[in-house]
């Protein structure tokens, strides 16, 4: 029975573990509902068998983060540096850690007159870095900006074949892994004066967090009865051996 119940108690601290970490995610999806182009994050629990250093085998349990890559809703800015991209398709920047992707197009002018993050990398088109200086900004539909009648240069929109590829970097910015290649987006339309809001529900967050709360509090009654069991059984050898 003691031995049964350490394994118990090795499952149920994993599972509170997990359930931290998921907590955590939480926190931080709730933290981001008004950044525009945040992508929520969630994590996926499977169990796999192993063996243990004494060779048994007992089930474990694995977790994945994931990125729910689902559009949000767009929020009219009427600001002429606010992009949103329809469809799909991510904007290319360049930071000091190398090109990075982003859905988030609240961008600005810098002092040189390129387009810039807020957080000052530079945003890329199909020449380098683009040029906004002047009066009057238009952007079409595929992305070509105009600066008082001339043309600066066409936004980079990229996509990718497999959006598993990308990798959260933090700043909203998302980081190419393993083999995946960008490639030219197709199918989008870039809206000037609109961004795209957090695809973060925060009815369903709370719901969320609520329920892990609940799943928390039984996973301690769980331990806390095998402790008992536990000290049961100890009692019960004393008086034997006596």
């Amino acid at each position: 029975m003691y031995i049964q119940n350490r394994l118990g108690l090795v499952e149920s601290t994993e599972t509170m573990l997990a359930q931290s970490r998921r907590l955590e995610q939480i926190t931080n999806n709730l933290a981001n509902v008004d950044t525009a182009g945040y992508k929520k994050e969630d994590i996926t629990f499977w169990e796999m068998l192993y063996s243990t250093d004494h060779q048994d085998s007992r089930v474990g349990k694995a977790i994945h983060n994931v990125t729910d890559m689902r559009p949000g809703v767009f929020e009219e800015t009427a600001n002429p540096l606010d992009f949103a991209i329809g469809g799909n398709g991510f904007f290319k920047v360049q930071t000091p850690a190398g090109v990075r992707y982003t859905r988030a197009g609240q961008f600005m002018a810098n002092n040189e007159g390129q387009l810039i993050t807020p957080n000052g990398d530079l945003v890329l088109g199909d020449g380098g870095p683009l040029l906004v200086n002047g009066e009057n900004i238009s952007v079409t539909d595929d992305g070509n900006i105009t600066v008082d009648g001339q043309q600066r240069g066409i936004l980079a929109v990229v996509t990718f074949a497999n959006l598993a590829d990308l990798e959260k970097q933090g700043q909203n910015l998302f980081a190419l892994t393993g083999e995946g290649q960008e490639e030219p987006a197709l199918t989008f339309s870039v809206k000037q004066g609109y961004l795209e809001k957090s695809n973060v529900s925060t009815m369903t967050e709370l719901t969320a967090m609520i329920d892990l709360n609940r799943a928390y509090e039984t996973q301690q009654r769980i331990i806390r009865t095998m402790d008992d069991m536990d000290d049961k059984a100890i009692s019960r050898v004393g008086r034997l051996n006596s």
